[in-house]
Order: C-alpha cells, then structure tokens, then sequence
C-alpha cells in the first residue's frame, strides 16, 4: 500500500518506488517478492483495473474516492484478478481491515459493498482464475460429480 500511495503521490518511476519504499523489507525474501509483485501487477494492469472499479463505483466520482480507498481497491482487485492461489476472501478481508486502520470511518464498509459486486460479477462470467486447496473452480467440482 505504501509503495502504491507514493507512486500516485510522487509520479516517480515505478522502479524508484521499489528501490526506496520496498527496500525495507527486502530482508524478508518471501515478504518483498509479495508485495514487488503486487506492486507491478497493480501497476502494469491498473487500466484494466481502474475500468473494472469505475464500472462499480459509478454512483461516485472516481477521482474523488478517497486515494487509500482507491489504492485498496486496486490492489485487492488485482488480487483476485491476477493471483490465484489467494482466496477471494481473504483478499477482500485484507483491504477492509487495513481501511479501518488507515481510511475512513465508513471505508470498510464501502469498500466491501465494491469488492463483493465484483466478486460475483467475476464468478457469473467465469473470469474468475482461482486454483489450488480450497479454491477450485466449484463449477468443475460440480461437472465431476
């Protein structure tokens, strides 16, 4: 999240923004190659990602959705769309518990209502990629049945 805030906050290249702000936990291998790759995904497809969210959110200005909201939403969409082996769930609980620690009041709760839509507009038009325990596709679970 740090790192994705100072990227929109300071315009600077994506690689400076790994190099400053994920430096840190560079130490901790499987924690920095986590987030590096959360980071890039977000970045890389934050066009895909950004459509997806102003689709839901259409009731609001986009550009006035609070920056930590908005950053949150990216990166928990991103999540879902382009890391498989994270539950939905947890990606979705991941960003509403940071949002209470570090948005609004009401966040949370904004930024479930966004998500779960999305979750099940992903799972109706079966572009949701999920694999491994506990999160096969339940419509293949079904046709072997």
């Amino acid at each position: 999240m740090q790192a994705l805030y100072a990227l929109e906050i300071s315009k600077d290249a994506p690689q400076h923004i790994i190099d400053t702000i994920l430096e840190e936990i560079k130490e901790n291998g499987a924690d920095f190659d986590f987030a590096q790759s959360l980071f890039i995904k977000c970045v890389a497809h934050q066009a895909e990602i950004d459509r997806r969210l102003k689709v839901k959110t259409e009731h609001w200005e986009f550009h006035r959705i609070a920056l930590i909201d908005k950053i949150l939403l990216r990166m928990s969409l991103c999540e879902l769309l382009y890391f498989p082996d994270i539950p939905p769930k947890v990606s979705i609980n991941e960003a509403i518990e940071i949002a209470k620690d570090y948005s609004t009041e009401s966040s949370g709760t904004f930024i479930n209502g966004i998500m779960d839509a999305i979750l099940i507009e992903l799972k109706n038009e079966g572009s949701l990629n999920k694999t491994g325990r506990g999160l096969l596709n339940t419509q293949a679970k079904k046709s072997r049945a």
